[in-house]
């Protein structure tokens, strides 16, 4: 994309997301879920999503999935400016296992916690910001270099790092760590440098950095999923932490974890279909 066109295309982003800010977030929830089911479906990128359901989940209503899918993204744009109020009003969010990062939070230990891009995903530093516990996530640095703001936007305490995902972030992780802090990782994306592991049955590349950290510094992991039940309300499950599996064999251990890592992922997906961010390339192509 051009200069201009990147300058353009974050001049839209700013009025929407203000446009969405002006609404009440029960409003800018059902907007976006409509414009999201009323558009996203007629896009080009919809044929992948489809593709990507014929994989996984054969003989499924992948239209009404793709359907309710572009809804759920729709509605985190909607709610996304307005991240303070399911802060402020613990009814917009049930969470369960919210002990577990209390616990986390008083034993000082470095922990590595693990999700999807399923639900609200953007909602999850509401877990950590309810049990005083700061984390950092690692995220993909946007293509479009004046979008910057809108990941600075998001909720969260002054303590909190965004880690870029590559070599420095790499580096910022390992030093996070040894401080004590803890790291968030969305482990659903492809990584082209990454590992084959199974998902839907299917080889799929896979960033083993969760895997590898947790075995090298000896950390405990912990699972978590932000799903919506109705409109803009959500049931968070915080898992409780485990270790994975150390027998000395790096290599082998590494792949055994991301295994599980990838069931449980996958288990989260059958549950809620809809729910998951379907656009991805996660698979190589047929």
């Amino acid at each position: 994309m051009s200069a201009a066109g990147q300058r353009l295309e974050a001049g839209l982003l700013w009025l929407v997301y203000h446009g969405f800010r002006l609404l009440p977030v029960d409003a800018a929830s059902g907007l976006g879920g409509f414009i999201g089911r009323t558009v996203g479906p007629h896009l080009s990128v919809s044929r992948r999503a489809r593709r990507n359901l014929e994989t996984a989940l054969p003989g499924q209503n992948h239209r009404q999935i793709v359907r309710a899918m572009w809804d759920n993204l729709g509605r985190i744009a909607g709610e996304f400016p307005h991240a303070g109020c399911f802060l402020a009003d613990p009814a917009r969010m049930e969470i369960s296992g919210l002990e577990h990062l209390d616990a986390l939070r008083d034993s000082g230990e470095a922990t590595l916690l693990f999700s999807g891009h399923i639900g609200n995903w953007e909602l999850s530093n509401i877990l950590s910001l309810r049990a005083g516990l700061t984390v950092n996530p690692v995220y993909r640095k946007p293509d479009n270099p004046h979008l910057g703001w809108l990941f600075e936007s998001r909720l969260r305490t002054p303590e909190m790092q965004l880690i870029p995902k590559g070599p420095k972030g790499a580096r910022q992780t390992v030093k996070l760590m040894g401080e004590g802090k803890s790291i968030v990782f969305y482990v659903d994306q492809k990584m082209n440098d990454g590992i084959s592991v199974p998902f839907f049955g299917r080889p799929a590349m896979t960033a083993p950095a969760l895997a590898s950290l947790a075995l090298k510094y000896n950390r405990r992991v912990v699972p978590f999923r932000v799903i919506r039940t109705k409109g803009a309300h959500f049931r968070a499950e915080i898992l409780p932490p485990f270790y994975f599996c150390d027998s000395g064999d790096r290599e082998a251990d590494t792949l055994t974890a991301m295994c599980q890592v990838n069931d449980m992922l996958e288990g989260w997906i059958r549950e809620f279909p809809a729910q998951w961010l379907w656009l991805h390339r996660r698979w190589p192509k047929q």
